[in-house]
């Protein structure tokens, strides 16, 4: 019985210590994240409209990215090389230092909005075009437990381009081909109204 309780107890402890080494450690994760501030900013709050912003993103949702780019399930040039060498604690405290940042809000082209925001909100059943905040909610802060993004004020044109990569196939790393699926039913105009849109979100 004292061997049973013995074993029980280092079994728990065990099991204590990996949750505690799997959580993310923002502090840590700001002097990892340096190398990262060249292209997302020291915040998270990228300046060229070509890299996302990470600011105020989840953690669950960067840890994935990260993992799917490491593991060549998500293709980048760039992202690649830099999550090569990364553990999975590094990218635990990675991205809760860049989810712990306040997002900077963007600016929508009031001329595309419009449409923008009946797609987001309403999709097009006509075409099968579900309504965007059914997963990244009303106002563009996604569902972190189901590892859908954080949207809201992310740059356009990033936006733009990932909606393009889904529609290809070129990205492929959405969950059962979600984005894929509904990607290939928007146009080039839907994508960037919407793109637009998302921008303005706050």
């Amino acid at each position: 019985m004292k061997k049973l309780t013995l074993i029980l107890s280092m079994t728990l402890a065990m099991a204590s210590s990996q949750v505690l080494f799997a959580a993310g450690d923002p502090a840590a994760g700001k002097q990892k994240a340096a190398t990262c501030a060249g292209c997302h900013g020291v915040d998270g709050n990228s300046s060229n409209p070509d890299w996302p912003k990470l600011a105020g993103q989840s953690a669950e949702y960067l840890v994935k990215q990260m993992k799917d780019f490491k593991s060549g399930e998500r293709k980048d040039a760039t992202m690649q090389p830099q999550v090569a060498n990364l553990s999975e604690q590094d990218m635990e405290d990675i991205a809760a230092y860049f989810s712990s940042q306040k997002t900077k809000p963007g600016i929508a082209d009031e001329k595309v909005v419009k449409l923008g925001e009946t797609l987001y909100r309403g999709g097009d059943a006509g075409a099968g075009v579900a309504a965007c905040m059914g997963c990244h909610a009303p106002n563009g802060v996604g569902n972190p437990a189901a590892k859908f993004p954080r949207l809201a004020g992310q740059h356009a044109k990033y936006t733009a381009k990932q909606l393009r990569a889904f529609r290809s196939g070129q990205r492929a790393n959405d969950a059962g081909k979600m984005m894929r699926n509904l990607a290939k039913r928007l146009t080039d105009q839907e994508i960037e109204a919407v793109s637009q849109y998302i921008a303005g979100l706050r």
